[in-house]
Parts: structure tokens; sequence; C-alpha cells
């Protein structure tokens, strides 16, 4: 039981930091450029066939009415094959797809990506079991793409 939970304690040292907080998923990026962090995640979702629909750049909108916001990009993304199926189980999952993953500067220069939980909007919109699959394929997905873009790696 010591030698299982020293090797899991040594294994949480060598991920990217992770909170989970209201129904979202904050990882923390190894890069202090959202920029950088952005052209990562959009070239991971291109590796792994997911579409990437648009990227809104926040802080440039923000500009664009004279006032300021810290380095702040909006992804949203994804994949009909994967989230058809989740309509298909309850159709108002439709309003949190595609799925979405904000990549934003904090107060003290650390750059986030932050996306919503699957299990969380499995419970919003009381998806089954029957789609837990999906769910879990979703989280996955999400987890593989945001954690390739925060270290840098183009999996």
């Amino acid at each position: 039981m010591r030698k299982w939970l020293i090797t899991t304690t040594s294994l949480l040292f060598l991920l990217p930091s992770v909170s989970v907080a209201q129904g979202l998923i904050n990882i923390e990026s190894a890069s202090s450029s959202v920029g950088e962090v952005a052209d990562r995640f959009e070239a991971v979702l291109k590796k792994k066939g997911l579409k990437l629909f648009m990227r809104v750049n926040h802080a440039e909108g923000a500009k664009g009415v004279n006032l300021e916001l810290a380095p702040t990009e909006l992804m949203i993304f994804g994949n009909p094959k994967v989230g058809t199926p989740l309509m298909q189980c309850n159709r108002t999952a439709g309003i949190d797809l595609p799925q979405k993953a904000l990549i934003w500067k904090d107060d003290n220069g650390q750059v986030w990506i932050t996306y919503n939980d699957p299990q969380d909007l499995a419970k919003r919109h009381g998806i089954t079991k029957a789609c837990a699959e999906t769910i879990a394929k979703v989280g996955n997905v999400l987890s593989g793409v945001a954690n390739a873009a925060a270290k840098g790696l183009e999996k």
C-alpha cells in the first residue's frame, strides 16, 4: 500500500496542474504565451481529426471597444461523429456543443486551458448510461488534446 501511494504521488508531479471546479477542468500550461498554446491546441485538434470551427480572440475584441483584457482565446471545435450521438441521447446537449476550450492568462502570468467537464455535461443533460461510453470518449479526447497543448506535445 505504501509503495502504491509513493508511486501515485510521484506520478502527480509529472502531470501539469489540473483542477476541477464548477464543472470546469483547468490545466496549467508550461508556456507563458496564450497564442502559442492556442496554436498548439489547434495543431493537436487537426492531428486528431477534429474540426476547429472558430478561434475567438477575446483580448482583441476588448481592444476594439477600448477595453483591456489579458490574453484570452476561445477555441470552438468538435466532431459530428461524437457530438451527434450525445444529442441523440438528449437533444439539449446541443447547447453545449460543439466543444469549447478557453486558453487564458491569469493575473500572475500563468496560462491555463479550461474546458467543460464531460461528466458535468452528462449530469446537466441527463445523459444516461447508454451514452456513458461516448461521454468517456469525449473526456479522453479533451484531456489528451488539452494536456498535449499544455505540455507542448503535439500528439
